[in-house]
C-alpha cells in the first residue's frame, strides 16, 4: 500500500460516497490482494453510471488497491446483432454465438474494452487492455455445441495480469478467449470473472449488474445468502432465468477460496466503494 496522506484521500473521495472516517478503517484490509470486479448491464451503456464506475475504479487505484476489471457487453452486442439482422437467442442465460455472430461479438467487446481503458486514462488511472487480440490470457474449450462459439476457460495466463499490476496499471479484460486452434470464443463475463478470481485466489469478487442483488419472495433485498437458501429460492422459482447461472457461478467461486463474493447494484452511486470501504456494504453477499 503506497503512503498516502489523509488530506490527499479527502481530496478525491466523492461527496456521496463513504466518509473518510469509514474509508480509513479499510485501507489495510485489502493490502496486496486482488479485487476482481465484473461490470455489466446498464452500467456500461448509461453515460452517468459509466462515469461513476470509472471514477470509483480510479479511486481504488489511487488508494493502492488492486482492482482487476472484467467487462460484459451484452446490451451493446444485442444492439449490433439487431442492426445486422441477427436475432439473439439464449440457452440458460448464455448467448448462442454462431459463425455470423462471433465476429460482431468480438468487434463490440474489443471496442468496448478500449473505451474503458481510454476513459480510465483520462481519469488519471493507467490501465491496460487484455483481449484475444492483445495480451490474451484465456485458453478455452467449447462450452456446448448448441451454444456455438461460446467458450469455457481452461487455462489462464496469470503472468500477464501480474506484470500489468506490477506496473501499477488496472487490467481491463474482455470476455474473449482462444481455443488450441486460435479460434476466438465468446465467454460469459460472469464465468470469466469467476475463473479469474479463483485462479488469482482473489480476496473479493464483485459482480456489478443492474439488479439490487438477490431478492426474496417479497422482492426485498437479501443481504447475505448461502447454499441452502439459494437452493430453496431456485426450487421455489424466486431465483429464475439468467439469475440462476449468475448465482451458481458466484457460489462456485465462494466455495473455492474467494472470501467475499457479492452481487451489487451498479445503478447506485458509488456502490463499489460502499461495498469495499464501509460497514453497510452493498447488494448481496454470497457464502458457500
Amino acid at each position: 500500500m503506497p503512503k498516502i496522506t489523509e488530506e490527499e484521500i479527502k481530496k478525491f473521495l466523492p461527496l456521496k460516497g463513504p466518509s473518510f472516517e469509514e474509508v480509513k478503517n479499510y485501507l489495510e484490509k485489502y493490502n496486496n490482494e486482488y479485487i476482481v470486479i465484473k461490470c455489466g448491464g446498464s452500467v456500461l451503456i448509461n453515460q452517468n453510471l459509466f462515469d461513476n464506475f470509472i471514477g470509483d475504479i480510479s479511486i481504488l487505484n489511487k488508494l493502492g488497491f488492486i482492482p482487476i476489471i472484467i467487462h460484459g457487453g451484452g446490451k451493446k452486442i444485442s444492439s449490433k446483432l439487431n442492426e445486422a439482422g441477427i436475432k439473439s437467442h439464449f440457452i440458460d442465460g448464455l448467448r448462442v454465438t454462431d459463425k455470423k455472430s462471433i465476429g460482431i461479438v468480438e468487434q463490440v467487446l474489443i471496442s468496448f474494452n478500449q473505451e474503458i481503458t481510454a476513459a480510465l486514462k483520462k481519469n488519471n488511472c493507467d490501465s491496460q487492455t487484455i483481449t484475444n487480440k492483445h495480451n490474451n490470457i484465456l485458453l478455452v474449450e467449447q462450452e456446448n455445441p448448441k451454444l456455438g462459439f461460446v467458450g469455457n476457460p481452461k487455462k489462464i495466463n496469470l503472468s500477464i495480469i501480474e506484470q500489468i499490476v506490477k506496473e501499477k496499471k488496472v487490467p481491463i479484460i474482455a470476455p474473449l478467449g482462444l481455443d488450441k486452434n486460435n479460434q476466438v470464443f465468446n465467454i460469459n463475463a460472469d464465468t470469466a470473472a469467476g475463473a479469474i478470481a479463483k485462479k488469482l485466489n482473489a480476496r473479493r469478487l464483485i459482480i456489478m449488474s443492474d439488479v439490487e442483488g438477490v431478492l426474496d419472495g417479497n422482492k426485498k433485498l437479501i443481504s447475505e445468502i448461502n447454499t441452502d437458501k439459494i437452493n430453496d429460492l431456485i426450487r421455489d422459482n424466486i431465483i429464475s432465468g439468467g439469475m440462476i447461472p449468475k448465482i451458481k457461478n458466484c457460489l462456485d467461486v465462494a466455495s473455492n477460496g474467494v472470501k467475499g463474493v457479492c452481487i451489487i447494484d451498479g445503478r447506485l452511486d458509488h456502490s463499489i466503494l460502499f461495498e469495499l470501504l464501509s460497514a453497510s456494504g452493498s447488494g448481496t453477499l454470497i457464502r458457500k
